[in-house]
């Protein structure tokens, strides 16, 4: 069975802006969530569905992907999901419902009555921040693919307390805000009934324990700032200003709290022969009249090193030839793009004598005289 179109599913049109694949990404969700439509197989796989759509439009490398290539730009993607369990999609859109999704029930939660309380799981220590890398990459290089290795500095885990933060597992005594619980409750009221809204403890960051005896090399931070060296697989056929991420590769959390993501940004140097036209790539070479009317062989640099190219009798100026599948790979699929080379006609700007008198006698015969 054939996948739907995205923008379809979402009801959308192709130029939506993020705000509003949201909205009807939240309108679809609240109409097929499981709650409403408790057993029913065809309200779930809708959610599904809608889940699968968002994903991808809402991530802008991958609606480009989608807008350039459909559904079979995103094969093998490293980032996609294909969702089979609700939870998963209650967990990877948590910010877009504020956990909503969670245990409760969210009509329970909007539209019951009496008291509903609103959980999540409880983070512990916290999460490291992300990092931004720029890489830049040939042409051959983005046309095969290619293994980078980058030198940052980056928080890392400190290797003296295992990033613990505490010199010792002594070293450690009962957060007194939220005695060792490592929650807060917070009771609100409004027209719904009363809510019960269980955080984490800002003071301890939900463990429960803060340091009383902190490490020495890190200072009871539980990482170390120092020079880590990275290796960066680039996938062939990655375009300028597009991005991959590395998961759990940033910055290291405090007390445990897990590392942020490296995100790889991809910029494509300028190419001495080459300009780029999607995978394909378009090479300009000039050829003399003679060379033109009679034909020839030429060589002509490629991303693979030289090849030589057939230029047929008559071969007209601006036409493109085409070279198959000496361009950059796909990215999502087998096989390359092409190079095209472009026909120009070399005008010499200063000639002799002799060959002026030559052209001049050219110029009369009647397959060379344009004819009015």
């Amino acid at each position: 069975m054939s996948k739907r179109d995205y923008y379809e599913i979402l009801g959308v049109g192709k130029s939506a802006s993020q705000d509003e694949l949201k909205k009807a990404y939240r309108k679809l969700a609240m109409q097929f969530h499981p709650d409403r439509n408790p057993g029913n197989k065809e309200a779930e796989e809708n959610f599904k569905e809608a889940a699968e759509a968002y994903e991808v439009l809402s991530n802008e490398d991958k609606r480009s992907k989608y807008d350039r290539y459909g559904h079979s730009g995103l094969k093998g993607g490293q980032d996609f999901h294909s969702y089979q369990n609700v939870n998963d999609i209650f967990s990877h859109f948590s910010d877009i419902f504020g956990g909503a999704f969670g245990g409760s029930s969210i009509f329970d939660e909007f539209f019951g009555g009496g008291t509903s309380q609103r959980t999540r799981q409880r983070p512990t220590g916290i999460p490291g921040s992300d990092l931004k890398v720029t890489l830049r990459l040939t042409l051959e290089e983005i046309a095969t693919g290619t293994t980078k290795k980058v030198k940052i500095k980056k928080y890392n885990v400190c290797e003296t307390c295992g990033g613990s933060g505490a010199k010792s597992s002594a070293g450690f005594k009962t957060c007194s805000l939220c005695n060792g619980t490592g929650e807060i409750r917070q009771v609100s009221k409004s027209i719904f009934g009363q809510f019960v809204n269980i955080a984490a403890c800002s003071n301890c960051s939900g463990t429960g324990k803060v340091i009383s005896d902190p490490c020495i090399k890190c200072s009871g931070d539980g990482r170390v700032y120092n020079e880590t060296t990275i290796k960066i697989n680039v996938p062939a056929g990655v375009y300028d200003n597009s991005y991959m991420t590395l998961r759990g590769e940033g910055n290291s959390g405090k007390n445990g709290g897990t590392a942020g993501d490296i995100i790889v940004v991809f910029e494509e140097l300028s190419h001495e022969y080459f300009t780029r036209d999607g995978d394909n790539i378009i090479y300009e070479l000039y050829i003399s009249f003679p060379e033109a009317v009679l034909g020839t062989e030429i060589e002509v640099p490629t991303l693979n090193g030289k090849a030589k190219l057939k230029i047929e009798p008559g071969t007209q100026p601006g036409k493109f030839l085409k070279m198959r599948e000496k361009g950059i790979q796909h990215l999502n699929s087998h096989g390359a793009g092409d190079q095209l080379v472009k026909i120009n006609i070399h005008v010499p700007k200063n000639v002799s004598s002799k060959e002026k008198e030559m052209l001049k006698e050219l110029e009369k015969m009647p397959n060379i005289k344009i004819n009015e």
